[in-house]
């Protein structure tokens, strides 16, 4: 994925339709990762009613929604976003292992474009620094990627 500052391009969302699915665990770095994509995603142009922003208990959930909206065929791209935080045990490995393979079975099986941020972070610090702080928010990278991945597609 490109970050903003690697793009050469600026990509109009006008247009277009997003959907955003997020999961909810690990809510405040989430949640602001939602905001931020979706803010992007206003700036570049998309109306509110082009922007479908749907919520998961969690990162596990996120796969199954994506498919389900991505098989419907109404979205340009789907920013798929969440945050699992590794413990003391693998499970946080087998989730994001699972989600990333689910996602890209998605994405080659419907030919839509799934933006896959569902991060998997060593610690809070991480998070905070990719889901909080503005200069490398992955909620606006993954909306600048949709973007830019929709006109793409289009093109194709």
């Amino acid at each position: 994925m490109l970050s903003a500052k690697q793009s050469q391009t600026v990509f109009s969302a006008e247009g277009l339709r997003f959907a955003i699915v997020a999961g909810r665990y690990n809510q405040r770095y989430a949640d602001e990762m939602v905001t931020r994509a979706n803010r992007a995603l206003r700036t570049a142009g998309a109306k509110q009613k082009d922007v479908t922003v749907i919520r998961v208990p969690g990162a596990f959930e996120v796969p199954v929604v994506v498919s389900r909206l991505a098989a419907g065929g109404n979205y340009d791209a789907i920013i798929a976003l969440g945050v699992i935080i590794r413990g003391e045990t693998a499970h946080a490995d087998l989730i994001g292992r699972a989600v990333t393979e689910a996602l890209t079975q998605i994405a080659l099986r419907d030919n839509v474009p799934v933006i896959h941020e569902v991060l998997l972070l060593e610690n809070e610090q991480q998070a905070h620094v990719r889901c909080l702080q503005p200069k490398h928010n992955r909620g606006t990278e993954a909306a600048l990627t949709a973007i830019e991945m929709a006109h793409l597609m289009r093109t194709l």
